[in-house]
């Protein structure tokens, strides 16, 4: 054989040639138990790497060729490393098995801490441990917001106008939407400082937006049977007298409901068409201003800083702490330590300590009660939800940053009052009293906001680099109106919910 086909056959047993880049996809599943993993890492080489979603699902873009040397390695906490070669992969289920640790191994690389001894090192290290300087980040970030309406009743208890009957009020209920979702995915790079106060610069790379407008209530329908209504009954002079309870409202009546053209209303709408051209032209700005505080706050929202509801560092004492287990996490010895409220605290949870530094590289927590209530007059507010997950990772300054970030929120709102709608006339003779709506309504709302974060890297730069750098408002999420895996192809995200997956407008008859 010739030296030049030793070669390319040495060539082809080491190399798989990739044209383009190649996804991989798959299931991390526990091997005793067949429960999904969630928040395990991902890395492609140790290096470019992702997380599994709540339900242990994971997806990864490779964007060269595939070597025979090329694996996966996958890791978790409390599970075994695991590394998959990519040549031949498939996309199947892997399953990970549990670790055991030895106790006496922790023990060589540090004494036995009692709780207390190991809260104050952790306190020790809040300032210390992670890293607040100049850094470039790239992330994925996602919000999800599901609303839910749990009652909506309008009872009525008096009508002059015929057709504004309990019929009619009924069908109004009824085209209002019970439930709607939607989903906002943002790919991009951050620079600034990670603190609090720090202003962020920010560059949008790729954007979407699942949203079904259609779900919003829509009147459209109704607009013409209401007119009629109006015209038929209602004077074009009158005014509206709206009361609940204590609390009442006047409202005029619009001239152009009888077909009435005016300078006022002509130039009102001048206004309204000028001010949505304004909107229009702010809108890339906007969305990149609000995306970048979203993800700022969410950064921040932890518990690093002692002005937070994640408190129970900072307010150790109001809490009960006990080290339950020792476990691994990205190859290092972490201390498994549950806390909960002793009295009046809000939440419950358990954070992972390492043994070496005392920093704490993850925290899953769960609110107990209500973070604030609220009732008057019928009126009610409700905070019955916050929970989520924190995880750091080192980075080559030998600090910790923000590797995953996930947290859920969730908001009750009621309202339950007696209502009534007057027409009133002063150039009629006699009563200025004209028609009459009389009511109780009742309307329970509850919604849930979901934000999840991954930071794919995070490279430090100077000043000099963050005040060189120049925003530029260039990408507006893309609207879809169904869940589009090919949106994404080629670039690492956090994989999608079956909620995303199966999110799809369905078109009005």
């Amino acid at each position: 054989m010739k030296i030049n086909q030793i070669i390319i056959a040495i060539a082809l047993f080491t190399m798989v040639t990739s044209h383009g880049q190649q996804t991989y996809t798959s299931k991390l599943l526990d091997l005793n138990t067949e429960k999904p993993i969630p928040f395990a890492t991902i890395q492609f080489n140790s290096k470019t790497g992702v997380i599994s979603n709540d339900n242990g699902e994971f997806n990864i873009t490779i964007k060269r060729a595939i070597k025979a040397t090329d694996s996966l390695v996958i890791s978790c906490l409390g599970y075994e490393e695991k590394r998959v070669a990519l040549l031949n992969f498939e996309n199947h289920i892997i399953y990970l098995n549990a670790q055991t640790v030895d106790l006496s191994e922790v023990l060589v690389t540090n004494k036995n801490y009692t709780i207390d001894e190991i809260l104050d090192k952790v306190k020790e290290g809040l300032t210390t441990n992670y890293d607040f300087d100049f850094t470039k980040r790239k992330l994925f970030f996602r919000e999800s917001y599901y609303n839910e309406v749990d009652k909506s009743e309008i009872n009525l208890e008096k009508s002059t106008i015929p057709e504004f009957n309990q019929q009619f009020i009924d069908s109004l209920i009824q085209i209002m939407p019970k439930s709607t979702s939607s989903h906002t995915e943002v790919l991009s790079e951050i620079y600034g400082e990670v603190t609090p106060d720090a202003i962020q610069k920010m560059e949008i790379l790729k954007a979407c937006r699942l949203y079904d407008e259609s779900m919003d209530i829509n009147m459209d329908n109704y607009e013409k049977r209401f007119n009629d209504i109006f015209k038929k009954y209602v004077k074009r002079d009158s005014y509206f007298k709206i009361k609940s309870g204590w609390f009442s409202v006047k409202e005029e009546m619009d001239s152009s409901l009888f077909g009435d053209s005016n300078e006022k209303a002509e130039t009102a709408t001048d206004a309204i068409l000028a001010e949505q051209k304004k909107k229009d032209s702010i809108r890339k700005i906007g969305f990149l201003h609000w995306r970048k505080m979203q993800i700022h706050n969410l950064e921040n929202n932890n518990f690093i800083d002692d002005d937070n509801d994640l408190n129970f560092i900072h307010k150790s004492k109001r809490y009960e702490f006990e080290i339950a287990d020792y476990a691994y996490m990205n190859d290092m010895f972490v201390y498994v330590i549950p806390f909960k409220p002793k009295r009046s605290e809000d939440f419950v949870g358990t954070m992972y300590v390492n043994t070496e530094d005392f920093a704490v590289v993850r925290v899953d927590y769960k609110n107990v009660k209500p973070l604030s209530q609220f009732s008057l007059l019928g009126i009610s507010s409700k905070k019955y939800l916050k929970e989520g997950t924190i995880i750091f990772q080192k980075n080559d300054n030998d600090k910790y940053t923000l590797k995953y970030r996930d947290e859920s929120v969730g908001e009750q709102v009621g309202v339950k009052r007696p209502i009534k709608i007057v027409e009133k006339n002063k150039n009629v003779r006699g009563r200025r009293k004209q028609n009459e709506l009389k009511g109780d309504i009742h309307f329970i709302v509850r919604n849930i906001n979901k934000s999840e974060l991954i930071v794919f890297n995070s490279e430090t730069i100077t000043e000099a680099d963050y005040n060189n750098f120049k925003e530029k408002n260039l990408v507006t999420p893309k609207r879809l109106n169904t869940y589009d895996p090919d949106f994404w192809k080629g670039y690492n995200i956090i994989e999608p919910n079956k909620a995303i997956k199966e999110f799809k407008v369905i078109p009005l008859e």
